[in-house]
């Protein structure tokens, strides 16, 4: 299968967003739930991406932006990762089935440790962390939790805006851009493609954002964290394919179900 060899370091301000708003300000629940967090990721123009993930923590019922209140999920799968494995439907399960107290999750915390770096035309380079990153990437949520329930977030890394190279030092920096999103909170779309000749990437647009992944070697891809509604699907083929890019209208996604696409042939 044919990769992408143009190299697109784009320049972003560190941020992180979060696809999804609370629709009950009532934080104040008794009881507890539990919570598991997956981490998956959107496309890249590079041969690897490697992050150290060290743990993942909460901070529930407290929306003050102090140290305080963090509370370790205790992960148990901790450790390097290709983010560009994690596509296609692939996911790394970081933490599952963790009990937590109910009421309002403010936040959810990546710590990643300094093990970082990106493979470019096979040179392996370090990835420079900002300071921020010692304590963690803070993902606001606001998401209700209610006693009793079960909750799966996705934290969907956006390598593509997360990369950058630093003016002329030729440095390159780790500026995470990281979606989170909860599965009764938003769906899913599934399919697949043929031939899989070539390298392609399934998009779609939510509030001026794309969601996207890569085409796994079977042919499937899977879109994580797809709020209710109705969408254009765009399957974009590596440019030397020569191929144009072929859209799926009226894709309808429900809130905590998967939303299947019919077979695309290119």
């Amino acid at each position: 299968m044919a990769t992408f060899k143009k190299i697109s370091l784009v320049a972003v301000a560190f941020s992180l967003f979060f696809l999804f708003n609370c629709n009950d300000s009532n934080a104040d629940r008794q009881g507890t739930s539990t919570i598991s967090v997956k981490l998956v990721d959107g496309p890249g123009d590079f041969d690897n991406v490697y992050v150290e993930v060290v743990d993942v923590m909460v901070k529930v019922n407290d929306d003050t932006d102090d140290e305080n209140g963090w509370v370790s999920l205790n992960p148990t799968n901790t450790g390097v990762y290709d983010l560009l494995d994690l596509t296609g439907g692939v996911s790394v399960l970081l933490a599952e089935g963790v009990e937590i107290p109910s009421g309002m999750l403010n936040q959810i915390r990546l710590v990643l440790g300094n093990d970082n770096t990106v493979v470019i035309d096979g040179e392996t380079f370090p990835l420079n962390t900002p300071s921020a990153q010692q304590s963690g990437l803070k993902v606001q949520v606001n998401q209700v939790l209610e006693p009793g329930f079960n909750y799966n977030f996705t934290l969907d890394f956006n390598v593509e805006e997360s990369i950058v190279i630093a003016g002329t030092s030729g440095n390159i920096n780790l500026t995470p851009v990281i979606y989170a999103s909860a599965e009764a909170a938003t769906g899913t779309i599934e399919g697949s493609i043929t031939p899989i000749d070539w390298q392609v990437v399934a998009s779609v647009m939510v509030d001026g954002e794309e969601v996207a992944s890569y085409v796994d070697e079977t042919g499937n891809y899977v879109l994580y964290g797809i709020p209710q509604g109705t969408y254009t699907l765009t399957l974009t083929p590596d440019p030397a394919s020569a191929l144009e890019p072929v859209t799926v209208e009226n894709v309808e996604v429900t809130n905590g179900q998967v939303t299947s696409v019919e077979l695309v042939t290119f």
